[in-house]
């Protein structure tokens, strides 16, 4: 039988066009939050928005250059692009930017680069690499531990530079392990945890003890499987450790910052006053997004037109709270059609990872794909208030070379290889 070597490569267009109408739609975000008079100089490269068209630019030669590699690259270099990676996380320590209280920058002459962003991208590449291995089966708890130590490095080491929020992305590959077969005891675990969590805060101890209490022996009197004694002591032993270790971690663990972040989402804080001062202080730019999104009503202001925008109200609105320039300037319909737009790019990845003929390539779709969502859905509930304030950008939207380059990276490798799953036999 002779082998067909003549390969024609079909990328999926689809992903591409949605990718680059985010980013467009991105741009003149970002161009309305920082220009800074009537008339607009559009190539002002002093500007945040000037600076983002040449990272945009840029942009389109990384993508001719991604999709030029062999697919094959990829997954045989995964293991040393992840070592490079970690070391870059590492050398942050010593020759790392200290910006806004976070050491995650590189200062090359008038630049910086943020590693942290990259290394989402070799995480998942690794994680593929190492599930995708013949050896490797994630129903062992060897291969769970192994798998977990993967993804670990880098949230601590990203944890360590002051990065919470880039930290809390890793969490987005337990969705990749659950798909390829991970127990679904994680999930329960998981979701009990974050529960007992809120209860334990926002009610106390005893309450979430109870609640976990009066669940076991509902579960045991209505359900097929029967938990053994031994069982329902081990559950309640563990909803008694994390219903008062979460309270202690709250109260002596998390900095004051933090706290009264957690306390302004589950309004814990009952004092008029305390949240007055909340709202003039830490929690000045979620208010004031809040207001800007509320203003927008149904059709928005109009581009350019937004009071709060052309005001300044928002403090560096051109990052992590892009999506209120969004919701004033283009109302509900335009913050809609984000969410599409977003949401139509996770379908099509995931749909694509479903259809490829390779382990290693499904994996990564789903990685890209959990990656992109976790960012999606923090930064638009904390613009909105509906989750605590993390610092973590908008995926293709919020100013920065990193943030763009990273996603491009982390997109554009899964065109390639599914491109190439014709010849992944």
């Amino acid at each position: 039988m002779v082998r067909n070597t003549n390969r024609h490569f079909k990328f999926d267009w689809i992903t591409i066009i949605l990718f680059f109408l985010l980013v467009g739609f991105g741009w003149l975000n970002i161009l309305s939050a920082s220009h800074t008079g009537v008339t607009v100089d559009y190539f002002d490269f002093s500007q945040p928005f000037g600076k983002q068209l040449v990272f945009i630019f840029l942009t389109f030669g990384l993508v001719i250059l991604l999709l030029a590699v062999d697919a094959k690259f990829y997954e045989r270099f995964s293991s040393v692009i992840y070592i490079i990676s970690m070391l870059s996380l590492v050398g942050l320590f010593i020759f790392g930017k200290n910006v806004n209280g976070a050491t995650s920058w590189y200062g090359i002459g008038g630049m910086t680069i943020q590693p942290s962003e990259f290394a989402k991208t070799a995480t998942a590449l690794a994680v593929a690499k190492y599930v995708s291995d013949l050896n490797t089966n994630i129903n062992t708890l060897k291969d769970q531990i192994q798998t977990f130590i993967i993804i670990i490095i880098p949230a601590i080491l990203v944890l360590l530079q002051n990065d919470t929020g880039s930290t809390i992305v890793y969490g987005a590959f337990f969705f990749v392990l659950y798909r390829e077969g991970l127990p679904k005891y994680y999930l329960t675990i998981g979701i009990s945890i974050l529960i007992l969590s809120i209860l334990s805060l926002k009610f106390g101890a005893l309450v979430a003890t109870i609640t976990a209490l009066i669940f076991v022996i509902a579960f045991h009197f209505l359900s097929k499987n029967k938990l053994r004694i031994f069982q329902s002591v081990f559950i309640l032993i563990a909803a008694i450790a994390v219903s008062f270790g979460v309270k202690f971690f709250y109260q002596s663990i998390l900095q004051p910052h933090q706290q009264d972040r957690i306390s302004l989402w589950l309004r814990l804080e009952k004092d008029p006053e305390k949240l007055e001062q909340m709202k003039r202080t830490f929690a000045y730019n979620l208010n004031e997004s809040e207001k800007a999104i509320s203003s927008g009503g149904l059709t928005g202001r109009g581009f350019m037109e937004g009071t709060r925008t052309t005001g300044k109200f928002v403090p560096e609105q051109h990052t992590d709270y892009i999506f209120s320039t969004v919701g004033e300037e283009w109302g509900f319909v335009g913050s809609a059609l984000v969410v599409i737009l977003f949401v139509l790019l996770l379908l099509r990845i995931l749909h694509l990872a479903e259809l490829q003929k390779s382990q290693f390539s499904r994996v990564y779709g789903y990685g890209v794909a959990s990656i992109i969502f976790i960012h999606f859905f923090i930064n638009i509930g904390m613009v909105m208030g509906l989750i605590p304030t993390i610092g973590i950008p908008l995926p293709m939207f919020s100013y920065g070379g990193s943030g763009l380059w990273a996603f491009t990276i982390l997109i554009f490798i899964f065109v390639k290889l599914d491109s190439n799953k014709i010849n992944e036999w």
